[in-house]
């Protein structure tokens, strides 16, 4: 076979171009986040032709890798894995020598390795949430927390709702996804779901429309249901607002790293918010609903439907129940019978 010259960025470009079709924004942003590292060492390295590349090279990314992001077993992995699809898909065009993708190794990992426990719990969901309704009522930030922790979805599913989509008399929000338009959302059609709002959400969502949402519309004419005087709020504000909320000092609690809030630059500064060692991504948020639906009893079927996530995922990722925890659940069902 000969293999056609092609330099690290430009081969980085196409590939990124070709999995577009394939692909959600968001999981675009995460291969190109990852492969940028690879970037760096080909820099490093002086390897200005992927036809250069070996296993034994490949080898010795992943040693510099490790150590240059200080990684963790998970996070090797993910980025090793995403690298093997790059290096498959460079095969494909005659860059690099056929069969190379079998010698990206990365490791292996046992269950408990491939999960990660970073949680919002209840008490610290409901704490967050009366501190926004006291001080922010139906503000776009606790719309936006509230909407997170009472329907476990996703910032992309949050960041595509229109005020069409809420369905007020029905008390419902349809999640649509809308690539067209510039808001897709991860699972794509199958991601799309009807999700049943509470009395007490679809009253903030009422308030939010009536008294505070900016009246605008997204480049589209969309009317987005969550917005700033800009237009659609991005998916980078909405995670601001989730690493701002659930800052211990934002709801007045002690700092568990005994921070001074006057000194701290997380505390200070909102959008440094993200550096604060005690708060947690939307994805905590998720996670913690999850687990609060399933102490809650909510059948398991229900909340894969709700969170649109399969079983087999929420007991390996989601679910932080204790093994007692379940036990006395199974317990209360048996009492029925």
């Amino acid at each position: 076979m000969s293999l056609e010259p092609i330099d690290p960025e430009t081969a980085l470009e196409l590939y990124l171009t070709d999995k577009e079709a394939e692909l959600a924004e968001s999981s675009i942003q995460s291969h190109k986040y990852r492969l940028k590292h690879f970037l760096r060492w080909c820099d490093k390295e002086n390897i200005d032709n992927l036809n250069d590349l070996t296993g034994r090279k490949i080898q010795q990314y992943r040693l510099w890798r490790r150590d240059d992001g200080d990684l963790s077993v998970a996070s090797e992995k993910t980025q090793m894995d995403t690298l093997r699809v790059f290096i498959r898909w460079a095969e494909s065009i005659d860059a690099v020598e056929q069969d190379l993708s079998t010698k990206v190794r990365s490791p292996s990992m046992t269950p408990e390795q491939n999960t990660r426990d970073e949680m919002l719990d209840t008490e610290e969901a409901e704490a967050v949430l009366e501190h926004l309704a006291k001080y922010q009522y139906a503000s776009c930030q606790h719309v936006t927390v509230a909407l997170m922790w009472h329907t476990m979805m996703r910032v992309s599913s949050v960041h595509a709702l229109d005020v069409d989509d809420y369905h007020r008399d029905e008390q419902y929000i349809e999640v649509r996804h809308s690539p067209q338009t510039d808001t897709p959302i991860k699972n794509k059609k199958d991601g799309e779901r009807l999700v049943a709002l509470s009395d007490d959400v679809c009253m903030l969502l009422d308030d939010w429309l009536e008294d505070q949402r900016p009246n605008v519309t997204d480049d589209y004419g969309r009317e987005p249901l969550v917005a700033t005087t800009q237009g659609r709020a991005n998916k980078t504000t909405l995670r601001t607002y989730v690493y701002q909320a659930t800052r211990p000092c934002f709801r007045g609690a002690d700092c568990p790293e005994e921070r001074d809030p006057e000194e701290c630059e997380a505390a200070i500064k909102d959008q440094q918010a993200f550096r604060c060692p005690a708060n947690v991504s939307p994805h905590a948020i998720r996670r913690g609903s999850i687990t609060h639906s399933l102490n809650s009893d909510l059948p398991d079927n229900v909340v894969s439907d709700r969170a649109n996530v399969s079983p087999a995922v929420i007991e390996q990722h989601y679910d932080r129940r204790t093994e007692k925890e379940k036990m006395e659940q199974r317990r209360d069902y048996l009492e029925l019978l």
